[in-house]
């Protein structure tokens, strides 16, 4: 199938030519048309897949069908996304895709001026990104009116409904057409049972669309555990990076405090380093990441927050210093590696204190991700005990249990299909 298939306008097939691509990937063939057909739709994919588009396309085809007029009023579709970058993201690709239509699209994120989006707004807007804490300080100041939107977007959607984001967006709820009047639509590359109940009840009679194996990390990315010990990590990332000749890598950290301080610790090994978190000002981060992209700094030490809108599609690897508190983020963070049909490299700096996390986590990709102890920086204590003897009963009688035949109908097939992001 090609875009051409989808009945997309010409104006959109002329912008998405203008960017070399002309086959959709499996989540954008997988949602496109139910979007277009104005569902409710929850939609899993691997990040770097080319969810934004799949979402955008039908978006933008259905709100150029019912222009606003010769003057742009409200907003006719809200995009919520939980960080400044990923906004920022959007709402480049939207601009990109909509090029040729007559279609006005802003943008409104905190740690910026909120004057100059106010007067944007005040002129009007068809399509409008927003984070939710800056979107809900201009509703209270009467910048806009968000009664008329036709169509709401949840990016990263689990991240955005959970206890962090829950209470704003039930606020920005209140604000839009009742829940039966919107069409809804949730995207994200993982959805815990607990996410897919509660967006049940945002809803409206909602279908489900998953590209590939739900939670699951690109198999264009490796995976590797270093096991070491807590106060050599730091000793064995400057090592790698300086051994391997890596000239642009990005450290994930668990806490904005502690991403500060091993950038300062990485620049006294004589690395160019910044860090990324969400105390930085939206100034700083911005400059942080264009250097990072330019090349002019070689290490980007960041918290989970840029996990969700970092879009680099070169990025060679990620290092995990500390592993995520949710197996959910690991993947998120795996996921600015291997975009666009790249190969990638996902490294995790694992120590004894993390044996919980890394267990989620494999558990959570049904995997056991390879351990490689490196000469040197061995670990004082194994990450993977020997089991004990109930453990070793419990495992033997498992095994015969899964050898037993398999009764009634075979389980439905699912196939995974690649796809570059879009």
């Amino acid at each position: 199938m090609k875009f051409d298939d989808l009945g997309l306008s010409a104006g959109l097939l002329r912008a998405i030519g203008e960017q070399g691509y002309t086959t959709p990937t499996p989540i954008q063939h997988l949602a496109i048309p139910p979007i277009l057909q104005g569902k409710d739709l929850m939609a899993a994919a691997q990040t770097g897949t080319g969810k934004t588009a799949a979402f955008l396309l039908p978006l933008l085809q259905r709100m150029e069908s019912s222009p606003p007029g010769k003057k742009p009023g409200p907003p006719q579709a809200l995009v919520l996304t939980p960080t400044r970058e990923l906004a920022a993201q959007v709402t480049r690709n939207a601009e990109a895709l909509g090029h040729h239509l007559p279609l006005r699209t802003a943008v409104v994120f905190g740690g910026v001026k909120i004057a100059p989006q106010a007067r944007q707004l005040r002129q009007g807007v068809a399509l409008l990104v927003a984070t939710p804490g800056r979107l809900l300080d201009h509703a209270r100041q009467g910048n806009l009116d968000l009664s008329r939107v036709k169509t709401l977007v949840l990016d990263e959607a689990d991240r955005m409904l959970d206890m962090g984001f829950i209470h704003d967006i039930r606020r920005l709820l209140a604000l839009l057409p009742p829940t039966r009047e919107r069409q809804n639509l949730l995207f994200s590359a993982t959805f815990s049972n607990e996410i897919r109940n509660l967006a049940r009840g945002l809803m409206n009679h909602p279908e489900m669309v998953e590209a590939g194996t739900p939670n699951t990390a690109t198999p264009r990315v490796s995976q590797v555990v270093h096991p070491v010990d807590r106060r050599r990590k730091r000793e064995l990332l400057s090592h790698m990076i300086g051994s391997r000749q890596w000239q642009q890598v990005l450290v994930f950290t668990r806490t904005r405090h502690g991403a500060n301080r091993l950038a300062r610790q990485l620049e006294q090994d004589g690395l160019s380093t910044a860090a990324i978190h969400g105390n930085k000002s939206q100034g700083a981060r911005t400059r942080a990441l264009a250097g990072f992209k330019a090349g002019r700094i070689r290490v980007l030490v960041a918290t989970d927050i840029a996990a969700r809108g970092l879009d680099i599609d070169d990025l060679p690897r990620v290092v995990n210093f500390e592993l995520p508190d949710t197996a959910e983020d690991y993947v998120h963070r795996i996921g600015r590696t291997g975009r666009a049909g790249r190969e990638g490299e996902a490294i995790s700096l694992v120590c004894t204190e993390e044996r919980k996390q890394l267990a989620d986590i494999e558990r959570l990709l049904r995997q056991r991700i390879p351990h490689e102890a490196l000469e040197g920086y061995e670990p004082s204590t194994s990450l993977r005990p020997r089991p004990t003897g109930e453990e070793k009963r419990r495992s033997r009688k498992a095994g015969t249990q899964s050898k037993a035949p398999r009764k009634g109908r075979p389980a439905a097939r699912r196939t995974t299909t690649g796809g570059a992001r879009f």
